[in-house]
């Protein structure tokens, strides 16, 4: 039975390998190798690596690819994406080289303002709490300036703190709701620092305030952060074009596809089983380029989502229409991303990206990756309202099924050739593979 370590933060990198070889895999020797293959043979870099995180005992590597050809408001981009997802580098490039002669990617930045909230627990009734709240809110301003200086040189700062009484939710319960510009940063460590300022504030101006009982006095801070739905940090993307534009395919009429783009994008909007997936088509798109550019996918994927079920009910964060004879694809999505800041100064690849993308501002950037998941999104429903998605997915994903079954290089160029005119599923690949090394 496996006991648990004392003290694991504390060993060298080397012992932590040994200790989690040892114990927890069936050949340590195979282990070891395999993490260290993976170090880097830079050794400061490696170590710049290793400081990123904790407990750290390798890398964990994805593939960056480029799509490129992304023609968006007239410039043209080549985007990087990280992702290990078959096809989907393909499908951006496919829908970029398609809209690119259409007129390309039209974008704009609707809002830019980020979220935090100072919850607490006030034993008094809301008229008592919104006194002193309006007494003490330039106090809260004040304290916090040693905070935000250097961001208002920037332009950004603290937009409005509002109080919000969330008493019909749970008992006591209140809020400062806090909102942010940051500029080209993304901002968490700025916003909660100042999150916690106010909290720290509201509590000593309650001790001394007139208007409150003793009880009443002792505020309850329950926790100070940032929030990652900001569902008025938004940015917009479109392409439209005139539906004989719409050459997809010689199996289908560019009206019957424009009607059935339509339509696809209307069941994703009123049935969440569908949705659910066609959303998360739209983020291949998107959090490839997160992390190719540093940024937090987590943070994205969670407040996205968020805002596709702001109406009540999960919809599609796509819509399309068919307007005087204009077929209209766009995307509206919350993006809080930063270009300066975390990674993006210290992870040699995600600054490489950057420049790739020509140095973009925060703006620029959220304007890049609603253009990447509109794209993909628009790939992937093509695909679906046409030959079905399994036909483009499973050849990209032909040379995975030849990698895990140890095909030679040899083998790998037959089967490549035998696939073009054969439908891909892994059973079919097993079976050529058997008969090609009989």
């Amino acid at each position: 039975m496996k006991k648990p370590i004392a003290g694991f933060s504390k060993l060298s990198k080397s012992e932590k390998i040994e200790w989690i070889a040892t114990n927890y895999t069936q050949n340590p020797a195979q282990s070891k190798k395999i993490l260290e293959t993976y170090w880097n043979a830079d050794s400061q870099l490696q170590q710049l690596h290793d400081e990123f995180i904790e407990n750290t005992i390798s890398n964990f590597y994805m593939p960056m690819g480029i799509a490129p050809n992304f023609l968006i408001n007239d410039k043209l981009y080549a985007i990087p994406m990280a992702i290990e997802e078959s096809s989907v580098v393909a499908a951006a490039s496919k829908a970029a080289k398609f809209w690119g002669s259409r007129g390309g990617f039209k974008t704009k930045v609707i809002g830019t303002e980020k979220v935090g909230q100072v919850h607490f627990i006030f034993k008094g009734n809301y008229s008592k709490m919104e006194s002193f709240f309006i007494k003490i809110r330039s106090r809260l301003i004040s304290d916090a300036k040693h905070l935000t200086d250097s961001m208002e040189k920037r332009g950004g700062g603290i937009s409005q703190i509002e109080l919000r009484d969330k008493t019909n939710d749970l008992e006591g319960y209140y809020q400062l709701h806090c909102t942010f510009e940051t500029q080209d940063a993304m901002g968490a460590n700025f916003i909660n620092s100042c999150l916690e300022q106010f909290a720290a504030t509201l509590k000593t101006e309650a001790l001394t305030y007139s208007g409150f009982s003793e009880q009443e006095k002792q505020i309850e801070v329950v926790m100070s952060i940032l929030s990652n739905y900001v569902p008025n940090c938004l940015v917009k993307a479109e392409v439209s074009c005139p539906i004989d534009q719409l050459n997809i395919s010689k199996e289908i009429s560019p009206k019957d596809f424009a009607e059935k783009m339509v339509r696809a994008v209307e069941i994703a909007k009123v049935e969440p089983y569908r949705a659910v997936t066609h959303n998360k088509g739209i983020m291949n798109g998107i959090d490839a380029v997160v992390l190719a550019t540093g940024n937090d996918f987590r943070a994205i994927e969670a407040g996205a989502h968020a805002y596709a079920a702001k109406s009540g009910t999960y919809g599609s964060l796509t819509h399309a229409k068919i307007e005087g004879g204009i077929f209209h694809f766009w995307i509206e999505i919350p993006l809080a991303l930063g270009t300066v800041g975390g990674l993006t100064k210290l992870h040699p690849l995600v600054k490489l990206n950057l420049e790739i993308l020509q140095n973009p501002s925060a703006k620029e950037l959220m304007q890049i990756m609603a253009v990447a998941g509109l794209a993909q999104n628009f790939a992937a429903v093509s695909s679906l309202v046409t030959t079905g998605i399994q036909k483009g997915h499973m050849k990209m994903h032909l040379m995975n099924i030849l990698n895990q079954h140890a095909a030679t290089e040899q083998e790998k160029e037959a089967l490549v050739e035998h696939f073009k005119t054969h439908m891909v599923t892994h059973r079919g690949v097993l079976n050529a593979l058997e008969n090609l090394r009989k």
